[in-house]
């Protein structure tokens, strides 16, 4: 892994530079990104693919719970809060059905080396529906001897007891979500959570065995400021956890009618956005931390940044991975899932999925068949996310094309190169510190289906 440190621009020069090339891009947890899908894939389609996975080859396995027990107003993810459990409990008959429903769909017993849990707040689900689940999914998939379960966990509604039910299951790695622990930033957003809650939560992972912790934050929140967002920080390093992720908040109230709730007024511009996250990425890395990809940062001894140290970084729809699986199967209301033919998701609303469950048919929704440019491109855009390089010559000799194809894309460089973003050599493309901040917008130029003006994205940075 390659990135050029070149000197860091002014404050001034700098948010020009994020005002010239800040537009709005995909996040890139996979190419084509899910705009690309349509109905064009359907669930007979996907058990086509799934007849066709070899029975010696280890899976992944994402479990979604679209559950919690308030709404976040800056919250992106497909979730809604209840008040009372009876929602939950009948999901999780459904998510069994639709486990059955892929047991007689599976060519046989696929071995399962990692299981995600993701949401809204898996621990909104009860120890024993921990039980049911995994139960399971012991039946339908083969547990490998290392095999991973991650979760993504809310604080304030996270118990003991939950942690060693999932520790029963082998729960390894977890993921809290912290975002900001300014009391006026939280009431913004509508949120609460204490540097005590964080401690205490963590205190029961340790102590049920559980190696990796990352602890998720956000900049660019209403009210946010760079003096809150490293208060933050500070709060939480005395905890040493192995991993923080720092998202920049994705303001997309077309997209996400609850946060017509947040005071547009109140969010940060784009330069006091850029000061949140580079001071904080300056904090982590002040302490020990090593800066990965685009939002993450581990401890050096973390797998993480070993595999990004070794070029083995992954970009999946969870983020940075170290998951070396090539099929990750999609389980609940919007899960997607990806295969070596394609990517799959499905239907979006707990409802209709429900009715897609009681028909009896795997509830997809729509998807894309990768085509061979499809994986290039792939390639190109997972090596610039996680490895801050490419070689363009090597992967497209791999995939039996001639570097030449992508002479447009390499002339719409010109600009990212000039501003010291991109240092190239041939194919070689470097981008430099600088240039990690717009990074995604460096990949959109290699993205074949990549629209510059539509406003269904978020802004890059």
């Amino acid at each position: 892994m390659t990135v050029v440190h070149s000197p860091r621009p002014t404050n001034e020069a700098l948010a020009d530079l994020v005002a010239r090339y800040d537009g709005r891009a995909p996040r890139y947890t996979s190419y084509p990104t899910a705009v690309q899908f349509s109905p064009q894939v359907s669930a007979e389609t996907y058990r086509g693919w799934l007849a066709e996975l070899p029975l010696d080859v280890p899976i992944s396995l994402y479990m979604h719970i679209p559950f919690c027990d308030r709404l976040c107003w800056y919250c992106g993810c497909n979730t809604r809060a209840v008040n009372r459990h009876s929602p939950v409990a009948d999901y999780v008959d459904y998510l069994l059905r639709e486990i059955a429903l892929l047991d007689e769909a599976l060519p046989g017993r696929l071995p399962v080396s990692a299981v995600h849990l993701g949401g809204g707040s898996p621990n909104m689900l009860e120890p024993d529906e921990l039980d049911l689940l995994f139960a399971a999914v012991g039946r339908v998939f083969e547990r490998t001897g290392d095999l991973e379960v991650a979760a993504e966990l809310d604080p304030p509604g996270l118990t003991r007891e939950w942690v060693q039910a999932a520790a029963h299951h082998g729960l390894s790695r977890a993921s809290l979500g912290v975002q900001n622990l300014s009391p006026k930033v939280q009431a913004a957003v509508n949120r609460n959570g204490s540097i005590e809650e964080v401690a205490r939560c963590m205190g029961w992972l340790r102590d049920a065995g559980v190696r990796s912790i990352n602890l998720d934050l956000m900049y660019g929140l209403p009210h946010q400021t760079t003096a809150n967002t490293l208060e933050t920080i500070d709060a939480l390093l005395p905890l040493r956890p192995e991993r923080l992720a720092l998202f920049g908040y994705a303001h997309v109230p077309w997209m996400k009618s609850h946060q017509q709730l947040i005071d547009e007024k109140a969010l940060p511009g784009p330069s006091q956005r850029l000061d949140q996250a580079e001071s904080a990425a300056e904090r982590l890395q002040a302490e020990g931390y090593v800066r990965i990809g685009l939002d993450h940062f581990a401890l050096p001894e973390d797998e993480l940044a070993v595999a990004q140290q070794e070029g083995r970084l992954r970009r999946n729809f969870q983020g940075y991975t170290t998951d070396t699986a090539m099929t990750l199967l999609g389980l609940g209301a919007s899960a997607i899932g990806s295969l070596p033919q394609g990517y799959v998701q499905n239907v979006a609303q707990e409802l209709p999925w429900r009715t897609a469950v009681e028909k009896g048919g795997l509830p997809v929704a729509r998807g894309v068949a990768l085509t061979s440019e499809d994986r290039l491109r792939a390639e190109i855009i997972g090596r610039l996310m996680c490895d801050f390089y490419v070689d363009l010559f090597d992967v497209c000799s791999r995939h039996g094309r001639d570097m030449g194809a992508f002479t447009p894309q390499l002339d719409r460089l010109a600009p990212f190169e000039q501003d010291g973003l991109v240092e190239r050599q041939g194919g070689r493309i470097t981008v430099t510190q600088t240039g990690r901040l717009v990074v995604r917008s460096v990949c959109a130029v290699f993205d074949a289906y990549f629209e510059p003006d539509a406003v269904r994205h978020s802004r890059a940075l």
